[in-house]
């Protein structure tokens, strides 16, 4: 006769290794999922929540992963259907449907996003946007991050996403950048056969992401029935192992099915067959698993009718106490912007300089700037393309290194190492996705975009990525870095790919600080803030001004720092104000000497902004209440340009302290040519300058 133990063993291999209790903990949770599906459903269909999108249909493989994973431990960037995941890590009912109200209290984002926009720092569980396939790769540098800060540990990171996020090229890359550094990502791709009304077969070549990507190295494949709760647990697990281990990333491609419209703002009706549909519900595991369960002994009727009333009280309540909660305050819409923590343009950056050493150039002190930080905070990293010294680090010995295509990165492999200098692929998005995951997880990324005509792949990581992430997060997480792009044009031959600008694209997005330095004792100064800075930061460093005799400074020491927001007065003046930034400022030093030396008795102010978001309305302000007179001048087009918004304020505040329209001077509205000639035409000159100057000072 068997023992007591030896049967518990046969029962348990049976069940891959589950306890009962386990087993009816998994179904509790799926059904609880639904239940919290039907009660959004029905809330919304009485105008009491705004937007309801489902994670029916996907609960066996999500509440499988979570148990696999250590809550808390492991990090998670989940996607919109991954309800049932995140309730197995610990995110709550009540939580969920805080967020469905748009409710104060909402941990996920205090009422700023949609509902299953899921992110909650207690249990790693990343803050997610309703971007398809962003968060492939900031799973891949929240991998990396790990890597660094914990290698003796074995913590590995989930994505999730559907079958359709698999077409966006930014699986792709990250699929390329993980196994290329074997790192213990664990992709779970959730198949329900659509993106939204596309069919998988029209969506993916040969209709099975799986097969797709067979061809990458170290990339474990497990494709499973995501209905059959079981053999999604086994694959989890084995997913999890292999990624524990060191091995390389996984890829668990489960099919599920979405028994429900794609959201409320869409009707399957229209587009699945009957025929279909009733496929689906056969294999719905909300009626699967608990037929196994029964099946098996592990319940009887009365227990499961227990737990679904349980269930449904358990939600029905949250339901009831997120309707009376507090919905996020009128007067919030402004927090969490910035950090609270750091502020850049306060006085503490206002440091004096400790020159040394012979006048340096721009590219100069940027790259001493950068060893310097690099030395104070072993958190920064330095990557993008080429710029590392040499990848193939056992020829250092024999060669001098890159350091970038501008040589602004240069030793810092050598000194700091691969692992904190290195070569990514010719991917901008994944350069700039890889950042916002190393540093939502921790590190100080200082990325480079080689240069700023190619910066557009990277708009969406950029845009809804990192300049959101702590807004939408309510606060809750935060991705902090550098990102560095060489930028402008005045240098013949650039041309339309490298010479163009289009900086207000930036300056645009609250939450992203955007800074231009004109010489190298700012471009010092402002990079080292940016560097200790606590918000994302696009550095611009105009390539012309790279290595101009005129704008080089000694060495200013390595604390010294400019507060963001902070303009310089180049040339005071009493006539006329010029505010400028980048290459224009030279430019309008000598057009408005050129001015002065044909009449003695004008004077013209240069105004360099340096920092054009913030831009430090103060300095233009006191200097027009002078003056009376302004120019706005800018590399840029004209039209729709950085200086309009400026004008605009200008007439808005300062009208009646105005002498003379507010004039601009910035480039043709089309692209940099690459005859030096027409080039020239082009872009702003001194001549244009001054007749402009000329014409404002006569009015």
């Amino acid at each position: 006769m068997a023992t007591l133990s030896t049967v518990r063993h046969t029962v348990t291999e049976k069940w891959v290794g589950l306890e009962p209790d386990q087993l009816i903990n998994a179904f509790r949770i799926m059904q609880t999922s639904r239940r919290l599906d039907d009660r959004e459903v029905a809330l919304k269909r009485q105008n009491r929540i705004f937007f309801q999108i489902s994670g029916a249909g996907h609960e066996a493989v999500e509440v499988a992963a979570g148990l696999c994973l250590r809550s808390g431990y492991d990090w998670i960037f989940p996607y919109y259907r991954d309800r049932a995941l995140c309730l197995t890590l610990g995110v709550t009912p009540l939580d969920m449907l805080l967020q469905a109200v748009g409710a104060a209290d909402d941990p996920a984002s205090g009422g700023r996003q949609m509902p299953s926009h899921w992110g909650d720092p207690r249990f790693n569980i990343v803050s997610s946007s309703s971007c398809t396939g962003t968060q492939f790769l900031q799973a891949v540098g929240c991998a990396e991050a790990n890597r660094f800060l914990t290698p003796e540990g074995d913590a590995i990171t989930l994505v999730a996403s559907g079958d359709g996020a698999t077409s966006e090229g930014e699986f792709w890359e990250s699929l390329n950048a993980a196994c290329l550094n074997r790192l213990p990502v664990l992709y779970l791709i959730e198949d329900n056969g659509y993106a939204i009304s596309v069919p998988i077969e029209c969506q993916t070549a040969g209709a099975n992401i799986s097969a797709l990507v067979s061809g990458f190295p170290d990339l474990l494949r497990k494709e499973v029935d995501g209905c059959d709760f079981l053999a999604s647990y086994e694959a989890m697990q084995a997913a999890v192992e292999y990624c524990r281990k060191g091995r390389g990333p996984a890829l668990v491609h489960a099919h599920v099915i979405r028994p429900y419209s794609h959201s409320l703002s869409d009707d399957e009706r229209l587009y699945k067959t009957p025929a279909e549909r009733e496929a689906e519900q056969a294999r719905d595991p909300l009626a699967r698993f608990p037929k196994f369960l029964l099946d098996e002994g592990v319940l009887d009727q009365n227990a499961l009718r227990r737990i679904t009333l349980e269930v449904d009280r358990e939600v029905h309540d949250a339901a009831e106490q997120a309707l009376h909660s507090d919905p996020a305050p009128r007067d919030s819409a402004l927090r969490h912007l910035y950090s609270d923590k750091t502020d850049p343009t306060s006085e503490a950056f206002a440091t004096a300089a400790q020159f040394s050493g012979e006048p340096k150039t721009m590219v100069d002190l940027l790259n001493a700037t950068l060893h310097e930080e690099m030395r104070r905070d072993p958190r920064v990293v330095a990557f993008g393309e080429d710029v590392a010294d040499c990848s193939r680090e056992q020829n250092l010995a024999i060669v001098k290194g890159k350091g970038g295509v501008f040589k602004v990165t240069h030793g810092l492999q050598t000194e700091f190492g691969a692992q904190r200098a290195f070569n990514t692929p010719l991917a901008e998005a994944a350069i700039v996705g890889r950042a916002i995951g190393m540093a939502a997880r921790g590190l100080k990324p200082v990325a480079e975009i080689q240069f700023f005509d190619y910066i557009w792949p990277a708009m969406m990581q950029i845009r809804d990525e990192m300049a959101t992430m702590r807004w939408r997060s309510n606060g809750t997480f935060a991705c902090p870095f550098v990102l560095r792009v060489p930028i402008g044009g005045y240098l013949n031959g650039g041309a339309i790919y490298h010479s163009q600008c289009g900086e207000v694209e930036f300056t645009h997005l609250p939450g992203l600080r955007v800074i231009m330095p004109s010489n190298a004792l700012d471009a010092c100064g402002l990079l080292r803030t940016a560097i200790r800075c606590d918000d994302p930061v696009m550095f611009l460093e105009h390539k012309r001004l790279y290595r101009e005799p005129y704008n080089r400074s000694p060495h200013p020491g390595p604390d010294y720092t400019i507060p963001f927001g902070s303009a310089r007065i180049v040339k005071p003046g009493h006539d006329l104000t010029i505010v400028t930034y980048g290459a224009l400022v030279q430019k309008s030093q000598q057009a408005a000497l050129l001015v002065e030396r044909k009449s003695p008795d004008i004077s013209v102010e240069v105004i360099d902004l340096r920092s054009l978001a913030p831009f430090d309305w103060n300095a233009i302000r006191t200097s027009v209440e002078k003056t009376n007179r302004v120019i706005i001048a800018h590399e840029d087009t004209l039209s729709f340009g950085y200086a309009a918004e400026i004008a605009a304020r200008i007439a808005d505040e300062l009208f009646d302290r105005l002498d003379a329209p507010v004039r601009r001077v910035a480039a043709l509205d089309t692209w940099v040519a690459y005859q030096p000639q027409v080039e020239n035409e082009i872009l702003p000159q001194v001549e244009d300058l001054v007749a402009e100057m000329e014409r404002v000072l006569a009015y």
